[in-house]
């Protein structure tokens, strides 16, 4: 009755990578600038857990002599720093060509009319920008004109923003199906749907976003688990990322209390296999907003919930506890950042174990194969060993 339990803190960067500055990160430290700018961290179990031995300088967190949880940092070494290839490489794969991006120049006139022409719908916008602030400022003529609001980021993002009241659920994810088909021959990595509320001034996005990300390119932990006849539990955007492939189970969550909620629930009636989970709010309601006091309430309710994720823990669990990019709240931009992220890991014999800085994040995926008897990943170098 193995279990492998993977709980991603999006954006929960842990200093800036090795390659940060070819991605105009350099200094980077979403971890660290956090802990400064809120006057030092009061975090009592992710301290015990050796989040501050891995990091090495979070004010008010030093390392401590014998942490509970084996501890250490991953590089990501796909050639990207966004959602989708972050939680793939966990997963076992690395993306060596990124999906494009179009930042700079906004999305191709073809690819725009060629949506509105299959949907009936008209766009405005069409730029890089925040979300919350593309809202604000085109949210009122949409309201009246009845246009939908697009716009991108640094990432390979095609994001169209509709109030509910215009474009209804249903109505919008739809359009975003038509979108999803004519990005793929642009290598664009998700359509995201986000829907919103609320009045000019007071727009508020909702937990009803959907992402729709292109299938991986090979094989994953998640493949391999289900073939082999293992429940493979997704929770949070974990379905939208893989778009739906080597899952049983999906759970759709609302916040990070409700999603780290359901990952207690899953443990508690999950048997053999994967429970994986993506915690959303460090990185769409915080770090995007650059709100680094907010970016500390949320790994403050992270930490409520350590105890109770360890005490659910099964004699032949294994957690770990990692991100799939950074989003440093307090370096003036609201895009993703290039850096290390957490490994903490408990069960078995870990706590105490230094893992050190990792080169890739599929050394997860190559830990939890050999430990649930998988099939290797294609990448990644297993450190079962060191934690057994």
């Amino acid at each position: 009755m193995k279990r492998a339990i993977i709980i991603v803190m999006d954006s929960c960067g842990a200093g800036e990578a090795p390659d940060a500055a070819d991605y105009g990160d350099s200094g980077s430290d979403t971890l660290g600038h956090t802990a400064q700018a809120v006057g030092g961290f009061d975090l009592p179990n992710f301290s015990a857990a050796g989040l501050g031995n891995l990091h090495g300088n979070l004010l008010g967190m030093p390392p401590v002599d014998q942490p509970s949880m084996g501890y250490g940092r991953l590089a990501e070494a796909s050639a990207a720093k966004d959602s989708t290839t972050g939680h793939w490489e966990l997963a076992g794969i690395i993306t060596e060509t990124p999906f494009r991006t179009f930042t700079d120049t906004g999305f191709p006139d073809e690819l725009v009319h060629a949506i509105e022409e299959e949907t009936g719908y008209t766009f405005i916008g069409n730029y890089a920008a925040s979300g919350t602030v593309i809202i604000e400022e085109l949210g009122p003529r949409h309201l009246e004109s009845g246009e939908l609001i697009l716009y991108t980021s640094a990432d390979s993002v095609f994001q169209i923003a509709a109030h509910e009241d215009i474009a209804p659920i249903d109505e919008l994810y739809r359009i975003c199906e038509v979108a999803r088909k004519h990005c793929d021959r642009y290598s664009i990595g998700r359509v995201i749907a986000r829907p919103f509320i609320g009045r000019p001034g007071e727009f508020q996005r909702t937990y009803k976003r959907h992402d729709y990300a292109m299938p991986p390119h090979s094989d994953t932990l998640l493949d391999h688990a289900k073939a082999a006849g293992l429940a493979v539990h997704g929770i949070g955007k974990i379905n939208d990322l893989f778009a739906g492939r080597g899952l049983t189970e999906v759970v759709k969550t609302e916040g990070d209390t409700d999603g780290l909620d359901r990952t207690i629930e899953a443990m508690g009636t999950v048997g053999s296999g994967v429970i994986f989970t993506n915690l959303v709010d460090l990185d769409m309601v915080y770090g995007h907003r650059e709100n680094p006091d907010g970016y500390y309430e949320g790994l403050k309710v992270i930490d409520r919930y350590l105890p109770r994720l360890v005490a659910a823990m099964g004699p032949e669990d294994i957690l770990v506890m990692s991100a799939d990019h950074g989003n440093d709240p307090t370096d003036g931009s609201t895009d993703h950042t290039r850096e290390f992220v957490p490994l903490l890991v408990a069960g078995l014999d870990a706590a105490g174990v230094s893992l050190g800085d990792r080169d890739q994040y599929s050394d997860v995926a190559a830990t939890l194969a050999e430990w649930l008897e998988l099939p290797a990943p294609q990448c990644g170098v297993s450190f079962l060993g060191d934690v057994r």
